[in-house]
């Protein structure tokens, strides 16, 4: 089992920056990746950006080079630093932990998400 807390949503200016974390808790040893999605209003979640436990990186095309998502060497947490936001990067922001299984299938854990608003 692992829990996920997301913090640092909040209102911002377009130009802005926010920097969220996800600190988790429970079997961290057996996370295979940390992923960042979001989801705006009426929309479906998407996949925003990701970390493998080996440090391999990727990002959907619309935040490569305005995103960046890291970690320290403790792993915990995971940050995603947004910078240059836009109007349309607001929505709620999930952490999901893809966690490694004694047998069969990784199980996937999320957060309870936190807000993040764009004002143009």
């Amino acid at each position: 089992q692992v829990q996920l807390v997301e913090s640092g949503g909040g209102l911002v200016q377009a130009g802005g920056s926010l920097t969220l974390a996800c600190t988790a808790s429970g079997t961290i040893s057996a996370i295979i990746q940390i992923a960042w999605y979001r989801q705006a209003p009426g929309k479906e979640r998407e996949l925003v950006a990701a970390i493998t436990d080996n440090g391999d990186r990727r990002y959907v095309d619309s935040v490569k080079g305005r995103f960046t998502v890291s970690r320290d060497y403790s792993k915990n947490p995971v940050y995603l630093q947004m910078n240059s936001l836009k109007p349309e990067d607001a929505g709620v922001y999930y952490c999901n932990a893809r966690v490694r299984a004694p047998w069969g299938q990784p199980n996937d854990y999320w957060g309870q998400g936190t807000q993040v608003t764009v004002s143009s």
